[in-house]
């Protein structure tokens, strides 16, 4: 058992929750450091987020800041006299003064094999690239955004159904299972950090919604992976009849080699597809604004007009 205990955890969403569970079986978490409530839904109610919950659950101290570059931060952090900090999807950039708080710095759990996919959309971005494996990486941080050196990485492969919801969250287990393995081998002294490799660096940007526009103009493998990216957020879309159509759910339609122009919807059995710049997309699922979600078989009854319809890019 290593000799330090004390640990802060830092991070929001659902893929820090298994993380943040790990180590509070494991050690002792003396606090943790979350996103603020935030508004959501059609009604617009504070939601908190997931690892609040969590941290709720445990029965573990909880500080909500809406920044860390502040001098309030860097004393509640401090009172909680950390030996280290593990992050996870946390949120916002630490500030050197939190870095070099505790003395055996900060730990972040990055749903990429670094230094591929830096930056805050690592699992949508592997999968818009069509990268066959990613995995998750533990780094002891430093200033840069997901610069520092790595202290072990194992890998998962991609599936070729995995949307961002699912491959996040197997990579959300897979990391909480490397902490556990490998905190107490570093809290020991028994693993060194080794530097990131300089060949190999990319970068992702935050998702925004319009990341989750179709363009009917681009081949449709690339389509069909934007799909499955952008679920469960942004989610993909396009237009009809001036109407926001989401496509909750397509595959790449084989052998396709009809001469439409690219939007056009086709018939395809009982089912539809689009027209691509190359190739087409088969629609599984779908849900017209202010409408239900509907397989592209029961969409089509109540909408005839929609097969031989332009969508729009």
């Amino acid at each position: 058992m290593p000799l330090v205990a004390r640990i802060v955890f830092m991070g929001s969403p659902e893929f820090a929750v298994p993380s943040l569970k790990a180590v509070a079986r494991a050690y002792r978490v003396v606090g943790v450091v979350t996103q603020p409530d935030r508004p959501a839904g059609r009604g617009g109610r504070l939601r908190p987020p997931p690892v609040k919950v969590a941290a709720q659950e445990l029965g573990v101290p909880i500080y909500q800041p809406e920044s860390l570059r502040t001098t309030e931060a860097v004393e509640r952090l401090a009172a909680w006299e950390p030996d280290v900090v593990v992050v996870a999807a946390f949120g916002q950039i630490l500030p050197p003064s939190m870095l070099d708080l505790p003395r055996y710095g900060c730990l972040n759990v990055h749903a990429s094999l670094l230094p591929r996919w830096r930056g805050a959309a690592p699992v949508a971005a592997a999968i818009l690239a069509g990268d066959p494996v990613t995995g998750v990486t533990l780094m002891k941080m430093d200033e840069g955004v997901d610069t520092g050196p790595i202290l072990a990485q194992r890998a998962e492969p991609i599936r070729p159904d995995d949307t961002t919801g699912s491959l996040t969250a197997r990579l959300a287990q897979k990391g909480a299972d490397l902490l556990l393995e490998v905190l107490p081998l570093y809290l020991n002294g028994d693993l060194v950090p080794r530097p990131q490799p300089e060949e190999g660096v990319t970068y992702c940007r935050p998702l925004k919604k319009e990341d989750g526009r179709l363009d009917w103009t681009r081949p449709a493998v690339e389509l069909e992976r934007r799909v499955r990216a952008m679920t469960p957020w942004p989610g993909a879309f396009t237009t009809w009849e001036g109407k926001h159509l989401k496509v909750l759910r397509a595959a790449l339609l084989a052998d396709w080699e009809g001469v439409e122009p690219p939007g056009t919807v086709v018939p395809v059995g009982k089912g539809a597809a689009v027209v691509a710049g190359e190739g087409a997309l088969e629609l599984l699922e779908v849900q017209l604004a202010g409408r239900r979600p509907l397989p592209i078989d029961a969409f089509l009854r109540g909408q005839r007009a929609f097969l031989g319809a332009m969508l729009g890019s």
